[in-house]
């Protein structure tokens, strides 16, 4: 079977916004090409396309990242073996601690009772691996001996077993059992700016809607304040190994299912970062998919010298063209099959690195191409 990389390559505009802030609030950006641009990291996009995968998965094909595992593990035993939340909880922190799970008090808040243990790190566990484990240990409680009956589960073997599809797509690392670890099968690029960018503040203020100016109140605005915020067209891109998801999840029909998801989710989907102060859901101005057999190949470079001008998105798709052809032409990586969906005329001249099509068509192709290639 010949490999099969799937590369995802977006140009998007976002109106003024603030997406994904760094530790002052501030937009996060990156210096490339000499000069500032406006940057949302890898974690918020991944993190905004996992979430965007509850409206094309169903459950079982997801899982939690999670330090509340006893908290999480032990509302599915109470509520399938109708216990006790104290017992329910009890049985729930026995069985990952045999699993290897290191449990320890949260950290207490003001005036609130301490909760059920958590986790010393995150968990990233499949709904299908939390349903194994509270049958394991509503099959334990029944048993003479609990302690022997949850080692024979084989609780441990349980977190190996099973990966659901975002854990195949994005990884899972466990610090101290290795042996648990996930290699990701997608990989996601901070999306940056074509253009420089220079962040601009909005002052504001909130006006006491109980104040009476006509009774002499104080007219003045009850709070003020600044939030930052920039615009910019940005470079996103993604890529998918395909072959390590089929290893990840072990079924051809499900690695079909995780890359259209991935797709659909990826492309759609925004960090939520102040969006109700900004509502700056865009979608694409341009997709383009391709299908590999070499290697992944990242055309940020055609971006490296800024987009200066009006019209960004126009002189942005020339410049995605004509580096990608350069690219290929230069190392041999030109594609398989190419998939374009595009909005405007302005990006008409991505039209020569795929077959433009609708969204839904570029899904359902790719999947298509998935299929066939895996059974090669």
């Amino acid at each position: 079977m010949s490999r099969t990389i799937i590369d995802i390559n977006i140009l998007q505009t976002v109106p003024p916004s603030n997406l994904n802030r760094d530790d002052t609030g501030s937009p996060k950006t990156a210096v490339y090409g000499g000069t500032l641009r406006a940057r949302v990291s890898s974690q918020a996009w991944k993190r905004a396309t996992r979430l965007g995968f509850g409206d094309v998965l169903d459950q079982s094909d997801l899982g939690l990242r999670t330090k509340r595992l006893v908290e999480t593990l032990a509302d599915r035993i109470a509520d399938r073996g109708e216990l006790a939340e104290e017992e329910a909880g009890r049985i729930a922190a026995a069985v990952l601690q045999a699993a290897g799970v290191k449990l320890k008090a949260p950290r207490a808040k003001k005036d609130q009772a301490v909760g059920p243990a958590e986790s010393e790190f995150l968990y990233f566990l499949s709904n299908s691996q939390l349903d194994r484990l509270t049958s394991l240990a509503l099959e334990a409680l029944g048993s003479e001996d609990e302690a022997a009956a949850i080692k024979a589960g084989a609780p441990k073997k349980v977190l190996a077993e099973e990966s659901s599809i975002d854990i195949a797509l994005f990884g899972r690392m466990v610090a101290d059992h290795t042996d648990l670890n996930v290699d990701a099968a997608a990989q996601v690029a901070h999306a940056i700016s074509v253009h420089e960018v220079q962040n601009d503040f909005d002052y504001f203020t909130a006006v006491d809607d109980a104040k009476d100016r006509n009774a002499g109140d104080d007219a003045g605005a009850a709070m003020i304040g600044t939030v930052e915020f920039n615009s910019s067209t940005l470079y996103r891109y993604a890529t998918v190994d395909v072959d390590r998801l089929r290893d990840n999840l072990g079924d051809d029909a499900v690695t079909r299912r995780a890359v259209e998801a991935f797709i659909r989710a990826f492309t759609t989907s925004m960090p939520s970062g102040k969006q109700n102060t900004f509502a700056n859901r865009t979608l694409p101005d341009a997709v383009v998919v391709t299908v590999r057999d070499t290697q992944s190949v990242n055309l940020v470079g055609a971006f490296e010298t800024p987009v200066a001008g009006p019209n960004r998105i126009a002189a942005s798709a020339e410049r995605l063209a004509e580096h990608a052809e350069a690219i290929d032409s230069a190392f041999g990586t030109t594609p398989q099959r190419g998939w374009v969906v595009r909005v405007g005329a302005g990006t008409e001249p991505l039209d020569v690195l795929g077959e433009t099509v609708s969204f839904a068509e570029l899904v359902s192709g790719v999947g298509e191409t998935v299929a066939e290639r895996l059974a090669e």
